[in-house]
């Protein structure tokens, strides 16, 4: 045999093709054809101890191995399945195969002459090949460039509608479905409706660089916009933006897309839409056509090859469809309020002049501050003047004016005393309405905070005592006086004191009388 690594030795050395010729014992063709075809498969020194010459001219003259009997054969389609499985490998492959070799006592292929087989066969036979593209791994999606014309009936106006593609890169399944706006939300929609039609979800998903898939992407950082990342999350799947300028990334998308592009927008470039739904449904029309349109290559179509090849590799759909969410943010009001574009909903009051995240989704509102969430509500699907508050988001102060009625105000004044209760009926009773008096008894309630329940009841006895309809003003000077700690009785029993003059020497009756001494 000839003795391929010393030839690839001393080339690698420097040394010319008459010299290996003299030292290797094999014809100078021979050592040409060797070093050229180690060039052409970029073989190069030093090798791996374990490599043989056996391997080498395996490697080199493929033709010949394959027909070696001592050669272990390649069973092309149990690599074909076992590459359909989650982490299987074609090292890992390859592995399990040199131990079968070697306990059937046959010399196994190389990795890399197991590979190019492998490969070969893939190509002569048309199957799919999983080696990049195992099923259930990566859907790609895209906006297709051509747009459908809808038809204004009455004003003649024409209004694009844009076309979604996505593709499973395995078995080529293609979804389309037609939007009237390329935004993030019609872009996260047709990802949930692809997966609803698809019956499952891939681990991947691949998007372009496109504003509603992608906020920022270069070699440092990748960016996904939120309520895009929280679809993937929902989904258990992973977004792997392409790289920019890189269509390469996601080839069967630009494939599907052109694909698409002729087998549904140019087929229905002579229909005239004068409807949005008009045009949903013929979209929907050519896309069942096109995945049921037969391969030219091998046999079935593209449903088919998803059925039999890629459906049970899917991951399943979660309970619940995905709820799309809306994102922004806003600073707090001063009555601790924000809005979602119809009505208020309450926050708590301490974060007044902050500014927040709002997650809006068709049912419920919720604020988030540095990543937590502080407030939720059930969303109002009609205006309304009054904010959506939520008492537990208030001051004190609020909350306790919120809380203020009649009936509540009666209650504090029976635990406060029976002239409070008194007095605080009358405040309710003698106006019109009874918010007419809900100052004074707010007042009331204040001076008892601070001058106790006690003080203030003796202070309304006083005041009752004087007149049957008391003023606030003359209670609240008997508290300020401190009147209200002398008891009414002894009050009443005690007499004035006698007033002494202190003006020196005053004249007496005499010098008023009639024919005084001065007459």
């Amino acid at each position: 045999m000839v003795d391929y690594r010393e030839i690839l030795r001393l080339h690698n050395l420097g040394y010319s093709q008459r010299m290996i010729t003299s030292s290797v014992h094999s014809s100078r063709s021979t050592v040409k054809e060797v070093i050229n075809l180690a060039n052409a498969f970029k073989i190069e020194w030093p090798l791996d101890p374990n490599v043989t010459n056996l391997d080498l001219e395996l490697l080199l003259y493929p033709d010949r191995a394959e027909k070696d009997p001592n050669r272990m054969p390649i069973d092309f389609l149990w690599i074909h399945r076992e590459l359909a499985k989650k982490g299987v490998t074609m090292t890992l492959l390859w592995t399990e195969y040199c131990e079968a070799a070697y306990a059937a006592g046959k010399q196994p292929y190389m990795s890399t002459q197991f590979g190019d087989l492998y490969r070969k066969w893939a190509r002569v036979s048309k199957a799919t090949m999983r080696i990049s593209r195992k099923p259930g791994e990566t859907f790609e999606v895209d906006w297709a460039g051509t747009t459908v014309d809808i038809h204004d009936s009455v004003t003649g106006e024409i209004t694009p509608a844009y076309l979604f593609v996505g593709v499973l890169s395995c078995s080529n399944l293609v979804y389309a479905e037609l939007c009237r706006d390329m935004k993030s939300e019609n872009f996260i929609l047709c990802h949930v409706h692809a997966y609803e039609y698809f019956g499952g979800v891939t681990r991947l998903v691949v998007p372009d660089n496109l504003k509603a898939g992608v906020t920022k992407n270069t070699r440092y950082e990748t960016v996904i916009p939120r309520a895009y990342q929280e679809m993937a999350d929902h989904y258990d799947t992973a977004i792997v933006p392409a790289r920019p300028k890189a269509p390469d990334d996601k080839p069967n998308a630009e494939g599907s897309v052109k694909f698409a592009t002729t087998w549904i927008l140019a087929a229905l470039r002579n229909d005239r839409f004068f409807s949005f739904e008009a045009a949903q449904v013929a979209v929907k029309e050519k896309l069942e056509s096109l995945n049921h349109k037969p391969f030219k290559a091998r046999k079935g179509n593209r449903r088919t090859a998803y059925e039999e090849e890629e459906r049970g590799f899917m991951q399943p759909l979660p309970p619940t469809p995905f709820e799309l969410a809306t994102w922004s943010t806003a600073k707090v009001h001063n009555d601790y309020t924000v809005t979602d574009g119809l009505n208020r909903y309450s926050v708590p009051f301490d974060l007044i002049g902050e500014t927040v995240d709002i997650r809006t989704t068709r049912d419920t509102v919720e604020v988030f501050f540095r990543g937590g969430r502080v407030a939720s509500h059930m969303r109002l699907k009609k205006a309304q003047n009054d904010a959506v508050m939520v008492p537990g988001h208030m001051p004190e102060a609020h909350r306790r004016y919120l809380s203020y009625n009649k009936d509540a105000f009666l209650s504090w004044a029976e635990t406060a005393g029976p002239s409070v209760s008194k007095v605080v009926r009358q405040f309710l009773e003698s106006g019109k309405e009874p918010e007419q008096g809900y100052k004074y008894c707010v007042s009331l309630m204040k001076a008892s905070d601070r001058y106790g329940h006690d003080r203030v009841d003796a202070a309304c006895e006083r005041a009752l005592a004087f007149s049957s309809v008391p003023a606030l003003r003359s209670i609240l000077t008997i508290l300020k006086n401190g009147q209200d700690k002398i008891p009414l009785g002894r009050a009443a029993e005690t007499p004035a004191p006698k007033s002494r003059s202190h003006h020196g020497i005053t004249r007496g009756a005499d010098a008023f009388r009639k024919g005084g001494a001065n007459a």
